[in-house]
């Protein structure tokens, strides 16, 4: 079993996210981040290019290709290996935190709102 990434922060979780169904440029990243989470999380380009690059640094995201569209450079992401089972750990270990608290919170009922 290959070395436990630390846990992720929400951008880079649902950014991971976001590259589960192939190679996507900046832009496609923050709207499907921001159509994953129902607009309640817009990544600002800063945080979404820091964090790719933070990202690409430990192995869970690679540059996929670069094209030229409307004479600028577009570089697409994929998600590697490592990142794909980062993201499976994370979402394993989110899981079993909520099972933690919903399982709480199902004696309470409507008492505590």
């Amino acid at each position: 079993m290959g070395k436990r990434q630390p846990a992720l922060t929400e951008p880079q979780y649902f950014i991971l996210a976001a590259l589960l169904d192939g190679p996507l440029h900046g832009y496609g990243i923050i709207k499907a981040t921001e159509q994953a989470t129902d607009g309640r999380l817009t990544l600002a380009v800063g945080t979404l290019y820091g964090a790719l690059e933070r990202m690409e640094r430990s192995g869970l995201v690679a540059a996929d290709r670069e094209e030229v569209v409307d004479g600028r450079p577009r570089r697409y992401y994929r998600l590697t290996q490592d990142g794909a089972r980062t993201l499976t750990q994370e979402a394993q270990r989110m899981r079993q935190a909520a099972a933690v608290v919903t399982g709480r919170l199902g004696g309470l009922g409507a008492a505590h709102p």
